[in-house]
């Protein structure tokens, strides 16, 4: 591969290739828009901020973040969204489609991901100005070669989108699970009341601390913090916690102790099958405070102060029911209920006091329930890694193919 452009391509900004169409948006409120549902999107700057009765676009267009876009997130975030069919747009996404011998979609994937930070305005809201936008340069082959890179990458959008697709339903399949089999267990047909609404007859309900031993982890200073390559262990923190319930190193702000903390902290050393709570967040959204994970088998780490461990102490429920029961609508609720903090938001080990759980007295079906719930996040985690390399894939074809280190067949 050669990192010399092709001399076929050439450099031209966007003001000379694109039809610049702000002047046809029009920005409702949210007062408006009220009074207004339908079935047409109306988009913002990062895409669809509702469904309006009529429309002002049609057709396929470019629409690129005027203010409030993820311009500092390029890499991994979406600078401009590829729309059709017909739709309104607000005064926040400059709105473009291709003219001449140019392709739309070839324009939107060449500003998906690209570092415009030059043309940024600074201040309390990144913006970006018509003028400035005008003069984004971009590469652009000629028209058959930008429609056939556009064909390509369009191809690897579509298995995303279909994965994703797949994930989403899966996802709403495990939550509809859960509250089934977390409220009314298998095969039951006799219910009573409890503190945590119907459950079936057999079934029991308790407080965490009658099921279970939790422990909070201890702050470690910064400056005792190794690079991810060195050799130590990883310190548990909050950002490791995924919401698919597996532990996650693969995060920049992961950290890592220097080998001998293993003896130093021996009280904090988390080891295979050992729940892991997050006490500390910025909201409520997204399950983030009270997430829980389960560490795999061989996994050692250390815990961080911000993270609990939770452990059965084996009398009624199994660890593995305990893990899906912390996941579950019962316990969510009792987070929202007892969070404090206005900006940042807590936990602390007397709100798990109060929390309860309900649990089949049966471990046989508590571990049927399991069984069940686990082989629905199987498939979700199987999804996730094929995402992940589509996503991937897609990344190393924009590099390749957006810059003509390969080039590709047109016919």
């Amino acid at each position: 591969m050669s990192n010399v452009v092709p001399s076929e391509w050439m450099k031209s900004d966007v003001n000379s290739i694109c039809d610049v169409l702000d002047s046809k948006r029009i920005p409702l409120n949210s007062q408006e828009r009220a009074t207004r549902q339908g079935d047409y999107p109306y988009y913002g700057a990062n895409g669809v901020q509702g469904y309006i009765d009529d429309y002002i676009f049609e057709g396929e267009h470019v629409l690129l973040a005027e203010d409030g876009g993820n311009f500092g997130q390029w890499e991994y975030r979406p600078i401009s969204y590829l729309v059709s069919g017909k739709f309104w747009v607000n005064n926040h996404a400059h709105i473009l489609k291709a003219k001449g011998e140019n392709e739309t979609k070839f324009i939107h994937y060449s500003l998906v991901h690209k570092n415009i930070l030059k043309h940024i305005n600074g201040g309390t809201r990144a913006k970006l100005n018509q003028s400035d936008m005008r003069d984004i340069e971009l590469l652009r082959p000629p028209l058959p070669e930008q429609q056939k890179i556009a064909t390509i990458l369009s191809s690897v959008d579509d298995v995303i989108e279909r994965t994703q697709a797949q994930i989403d339903k899966l996802k709403d399949l495990k939550t509809g699970m859960m509250q089934e089999l977390l409220t009314k267990g298998i095969g039951h047909t006799e219910f009573k009341d409890s503190p945590v609404g119907r459950i079936p007859v057999g079934w029991d309900v308790k407080p965490i601390p009658e099921v279970s031993s939790y422990q909070n982890g201890k702050a470690f200073p910064s400056s005792d913090y190794l690079s991810l390559e060195s050799d130590g262990y990883f310190l548990v923190k909050p950002v490791n916690l995924d919401p698919d319930g597996k532990v996650n190193w693969n995060y920049g702000s992961s950290a890592k102790l220097k080998p001998s903390y293993w003896d130093d902290a021996e009280a904090y050393r988390v080891r295979s099958n050992e729940i892991l709570m997050n006490l500390t967040a910025q909201s409520l959204e997204d399950d983030f405070l009270g997430r829980v994970c389960i560490t795999k088998e061989g996994e050692q780490c250390i815990l961080n102060q911000r993270i609990a461990r939770i452990n059965t102490n084996g009398n009624f429920v199994t660890q593995r029911y305990l893990f899906w029961a912390l996941k579950g609508h019962f316990f969510r609720a009792h987070v929202e209920k007892v969070t404090q903090g206005s900006k940042v938001q807590h936990l602390y080990n007397n709100n798990l006091d109060s929390a309860l759980i309900a649990f089949p007295n049966s471990t046989n079906e508590q571990e049927k329930i399991c069984r069940s719930l686990d082989s629905v996040e199987d498939a979700i985690c199987a999804n996730s890694l094929k995402l992940t390399s589509n996503q991937k894939t897609k990344k190393a074809l924009m590099q390749d193919l957006l810059t003509g280190k390969v080039r590709v067949s047109v016919n």
